[in-house]
C-alpha cells in the first residue's frame, strides 16, 4: 500500500533476519497516507556507498551527508518514539540534549555501549547503558532524529514564543498537515517535539537505543508516545525484495530506491531552497494506520484485487503484466476501466499526483486484541520527501480510494529531517550556529 513511486527493478538477495521474530512479531505500541536543492549525483553516490549499506559486521555509519536510516536498505524492526521538551529547559537545554543524543547514537549504531556501559567500576552507581543489547552486535542499526515543528513555533502561534531561540529559522515549507478525509487521530500518540526513528535487524537492539535515548533525554524531554513494527513494508535498495503488508499484497514496488540518484535529489532531498540546516536532509511523515484485518479477510480475493489495483500473488498491474510493469490506466477489460477508478494504485500514481514522489518505508504492526477477538493491527506508514506538501497532494487524491473502507488513519506526525552529521559535530548543529 502506498505511493506508486517510479522506481527500478529491485532483485533479490538482501539477507532477512529472523532473530527475536516473537519479539517483532507482537509489537506493541504505545502510540496512520497511503498504504498499498538537490546536490550532485557525485555526493549522493557517496552517501550511499559510506553511510547507507553497512559492513559486513553490521555497522551502518552513523555520519554521512544525509542522516542514515533513510536510503539505508530498510531494516526489519523499528522503534519510533516522539519526545516531548519539559517547560524551561531552553535553547542551551536543548542543545545539551541534542549533544548527548548524537555522541549515544554514534555508539550505539556502531554496536557499543553508551558511556562507562552496563558495569561501572563502582557497583553503587546504575550503569550508563541498561545492557540488554550486549552480545547482539549493531545489528545495521541506524538512528534517524527529527524536529518538530512545535519546537520553533508553540501551539498557540500568537503568543510570540521562541523558547529555543530558532524561531526564525523555520522553513516556509514546514507546515503543519491539514485535516484529511476519515482522519481518527489520536492527539496523545501523534507528534512531537523530536522524533527518533531507531531501525534494526533484531528488535531488541532497537528498543535498546530508543530505551537509553529515553534515560538521556531524562529532566529536559521525556517519551511522549511510541510504536514498535516488523516486518519492513517498503524496499529502500534494488538487492531487497517487494514485501508484503498484513493485507497479504506486495508493498512498494516502485518506491524510491537509494540507487536512484535523479529522484532522490528531486524529490526526497531539502537543497537550497531551505535554510542551511535543512539542506540534505528530508521530511518525514509518519501516519498510524489501523487496518480493519477481519473485514478484509471476508471479501473475495477479485474484490481485494479490484480495490489495490494489483494481482495479489504476483504483484502486477490489473492492465497486466509482471510486478514490475508500469500501470496501463487507459487499458480496458470488458468495456471497464482494467484498473479500477477508485482504485488505490492508480490514485496514488504518480501520473495521477503532478509527478510528485515520495521513499516509503513504514512497517507493520500488532498491539494486541480487543475483547471481540480483533486485531489491532496495521501499518506504521513511514516516508520521507522534500516538501511536506507532496504528502498532502497524495493524501488528498486518496480520498475516493476503495480501501478506505478496510482503514482508519489514528495516529499523525511531521518532523524535518536536518542533514547529515559530521565527525564532531551533533544532530542539527547549523540549526544553532
Amino acid at each position: 500500500m502506498g505511493s506508486e513511486d517510479t522506481g527500478t527493478e529491485p532483485t533479490p538477495g538482501h539477507p532477512r533476519p529472523t532473530r527475536r521474530g516473537l519479539l517483532g512479531a507482537l509489537g506493541a505500541g504505545l502510540a496512520g497516507a497511503a498504504i498499498g536543492g538537490a546536490g550532485s549525483a557525485a555526493v549522493v553516490s557517496a552517501s550511499f556507498d559510506t553511510g547507507n549499506q553497512g559492513s559486513a559486521r553490521g555497522v551502518v555509519p552513523f555520519h554521512g551527508t544525509h542522516q542514515a536510516g533513510i536510503i539505508t536498505p530498510a531494516q526489519d524492526r523499528l522503534h519510533f518514539a516522539a519526545f516531548n521538551m519539559l517547560p524551561n529547559v531552553g535553547r542551551e537545554g536543548l542543545i545539551k540534549l541534542l549533544r548527548d543524543w548524537t555522541e549515544a547514537a554514534a555508539l550505539l549504531t556502531a554496536g557499543k555501549p553508551v558511556g562507562a556501559g552496563a558495569a561501572p567500576e563502582n557497583a553503587l552507581l546504575p550503569p550508563d547503558d541498561t545492557g540488554e543489547a550486549l552480545g547482539l552486535g549493531a545489528g545495521h542499526l541506524t538512528i534517524t532524529f527529527g524536529l518538530g515543528r512545535t519546537l520553533f513555533v508553540p501551539a498557540d502561534e500568537t503568543t510570540g514564543e521562541d523558547p529555543y531561540g530558532i524561531r526564525h529559522r523555520l522553513p516556509a515549507a514546514f507546515e503543519p498537515l491539514p485535516s484529511f478525509a476519515f482522519d481518527l487521530l489520536d492527539a496523545t500518540q501523534s507528534g512531537g517535539d523530536l522524533c527518533v526513528q531507531a531501525c534494526a535487524d533484531d528488535p531488541q537492539i532497537a528498543v535498546h537505543a530508543i530505551r537509553n535515548l529515553s534515560r538521556i533525554a531524562a529532566g529536559r524531554a521525556h517519551l511522549a508516545w511510541s510504536q514498535l513494527g516488523f516486518g519492513r513494508t517498503a524496499s529502500t535498495s534494488r538487492e531487497q525484495d517487494t514485501p508484503r503488508n498484513l493485507f497479504g499484497f506486495k508493498d512498494g514496488t516502485a518506491n524510491v530506491m537509494a540507487q536512484d540518484t535523479r529522484a532522490l535529489n528531486r524529490d526526497i532531498w531539502v537543497g537550497s531552497e531551505a535554510p542551511g540546516w535543512m539542506q540534505g536532509g528530508s521530511y518525514l511523515v509518519a501516519r498510524k494506520i489501523q487496518m480493519t484485518i477481519e473485514t478484509w479477510d471476508r471479501a473475495s480475493l477479485g474484490e481485494q484485487e479490484r480495490i489495490i489495483g494489483r494481482t495479489k500473488i504476483e504483484g502486477g498491474p490489473l492492465s497486466g503484466g509482471t510486478e514490475f510493469e508500469a500501470p496501463d490506466f487507459s487499458a480496458e477489460r470488458g468495456g471497464a476501466p482494467a484498473i479500477d477508478v477508485e482504485a488505490h494504485v492508480r490514485l496514488a500514481h504518480p501520473e495521477n499526483n503532478g509527478g510528485v514522489q515520495m521513499l516509503r518505508r513504514g512497517y507493520n504492526y500488532v498491539d494486541g486484541s480487543n475483547g471481540l477477538g480483533q486485531l489491532g493491527a496495521g501499518l506504521f506508514f513511514i516516508c520521507f520527501q522534500k516538501t511536506p506538501e507532496t504528502f498532502v497532494t497524495v493524501q488528498r487524491s486518496l480520498k475516493p480510494d476503495l480501501l478506505n473502507e478496510y482503514i482508519r488513519h489514528i495516529a499523525s506526525g511531521l518532523w524535518a529531517i536536518p542533514g547529515g552529521i559530521r565527525q564532531g559535530e551533533f544532530v542539527a548543529q547549523a540549526l544553532f550556529d
